[in-house]
C-alpha cells in the first residue's frame, strides 16, 4: 500500500443554515459520516411551560470525521453552507480542541460560546451568508464580543450594520 492510497482523516468544520445542525447530523451519519455536534441541555421558558431542551453548544456549527477529499461531498449535503476555512485551508478541529469541549459538556456546567476571530478594526471583509451575502465592507469596530459593526460600501453609502461575525470573511 503506498502512502497516496492512505487518507488521513480530520475533525472538519462545516458552517450549516440555521438551525439545521441535528437535522444534518442525522442525514450525515445516514450517509455512513462519523459527526460531532456538541449539545447541551437548557431550560427554555415558553408562555405556558418551561422545559430542558437539547441545543448545539456553537450554533450553526457541525463537525465531520473524513479525509479531505471528501469535503465536496459533505458540502453537497441539503443544509450545509460551506466548509470552514483558516489560512484557505479547510478548518480542523484538533483533537485536544474535542477533548476540551467534552470535557466542558461532561461538566454538566451552563456553557456559552462566543465567536473566535481573526478579523481586526480596518480589516475589509465580505459577508458570506445571510441577507447581506456578497456585500463588501470593512470592519469599524467590535461591540460586546459577539457582534461587529460594518460599514457596507458597495452600495456608494456608509452603512452601520450589527451582525454576526461568523458570517464575515477576511478579504485578502
Amino acid at each position: 500500500m503506498s502512502n497516496d492510497s492512505i487518507q488521513v482523516k480530520h475533525w472538519f468544520v462545516f458552517y450549516t443554515k440555521s438551525r439545521q445542525e441535528k437535522k444534518i447530523r442525522d442525514l450525515l451519519t445516514r450517509r455512513g459520516f462519523e459527526v460531532f455536534l456538541p449539545l447541551q441541555k437548557v431550560m427554555r421558558q415558553w408562555s405556558d411551560r418551561k422545559k430542558k431542551v437539547e441545543v448545539p453548544l456553537f450554533n450553526s456549527y457541525i463537525f465531520v470525521f473524513e479525509s479531505e477529499d471528501q469535503i465536496p461531498f459533505i458540502v453537497q449535503t441539503p443544509g450545509i453552507a460551506w466548509n470552514l476555512r483558516h489560512n484557505n485551508k479547510p478548518a480542523v478541529l484538533h483533537p485536544n480542541e474535542l477533548q476540551t469541549i467534552t470535557r466542558f459538556l461532561d461538566s454538566g456546567l451552563l456553557l456559552e460560546s462566543q465567536p473566535y476571530t481573526d478579523l481586526s478594526v480596518g480589516d475589509p471583509v465580505e459577508v458570506i451568508d445571510g441577507p447581506l451575502k456578497g456585500m463588501l465592507g470593512m470592519l469599524l469596530k467590535t461591540t460586546d464580543g459577539e457582534k461587529f459593526t460594518v460599514g457596507l460600501e458597495s452600495i456608494g453609502q456608509t452603512m452601520l450594520v450589527r451582525i454576526d461575525p461568523g458570517v464575515l470573511k477576511k478579504r485578502i
